[in-house]
């Protein structure tokens, strides 16, 4: 692109990028220029996202009543109702992130237009990659966070199966009966599954005291589960560590 800013005479107008962190995300655009709103209305556009433009607040407010936006990019210096007024009074009503421009860089501007509710704060003239990316990292932070992973229900260790949530271990159609303390163990093992658990974690699910009491009750363990007992596959020692469960 041309490294001319926009809010600068002669406003680029190129230099799309195709890593919008979120594609298809929706921005209404909000400035009475409307040169300079058809122009980042083109390069926002090049770049993945659907956007709106609104030519001052009363035109704002009139599409935010029937359309749904990611993030507001308003201009702070309308006639009329500028726009940190605007940016404060919907603020009450909607959690939309906002990115305010404007041509007051001091540091008492930007703190204005943090204290009205905006989320970021962009000064003009301004590089239009620099724009692009105070947009990623907006809505990165806007986002919903991803849900964890649901733990497996059931570790296949061999020809043995561990149902986790019941705490029951099978064999086919057999059930292997575990005492209370093996289960308790084995519990601890498989919530850890392929990392290391310590004997002091181990030795806290014993009413025996005694350190050497979880080697025994591994050892018990590895008879129920290991098609070898003397050679385990499924309950490792970890050398210095304690024990991992390994299952496939």
């Amino acid at each position: 692109m041309s490294g001319r800013p926009f809010g600068a005479a002669g406003a680029a107008e190129s230099g799309a990028s195709s890593d919008a962190s979120r594609p298809g995300a929706h921005l209404l655009v909000v400035d009475d220029d409307e040169r300079i709103r058809a122009l980042l209305r083109r390069y926002l556009a090049r770049s993945g996202f659907y956007v709106t433009g609104a030519r001052d607040a009363a035109h704002a407010r009139r599409l935010l009543e029937g359309l749904a936006f990611d993030l507001l990019i308003v201009d702070v210096m309308m006639p009329g109702e500028d726009g940190l007024s605007l940016v404060a009074s919907l603020r009450p009503r909607i959690a939309t992130p906002v990115l305010l421009l404007t041509a007051r860089g001091a540091a008492q501007d930007r703190i204005r237009g943090l204290e009205a509710g905006a989320d970021d704060y962009l000064a003009k003239p301004f590089e239009p990659r620099e724009l692009l990316l105070r947009i990623h990292a907006i809505l990165r932070r806007a986002a919903p966070p991803e849900p964890a992973p649901e733990p497996p229900r059931v570790l296949s260790l061999g020809e043995v199966r561990y149902d986790v949530a019941r705490g029951e271990l099978w064999r086919g159609e057999e059930r292997i009966r575990l005492t209370a303390t093996e289960g308790a163990l084995l519990r601890v093992l498989a919530a850890a599954a392929h990392e290391p658990v310590d004997r002091a974690t181990l030795l806290a699910e014993l009413d025996d005291a005694q350190e050497r009491a979880v080697d025994v009750q591994i050892t018990r363990l590895r008879r129920k589960i290991e098609p070898d007992p003397k050679a385990p596959r499924y309950i490792q020692t970890v050398r210095g560590a304690g024990y991992m469960l390994t299952p496939d």
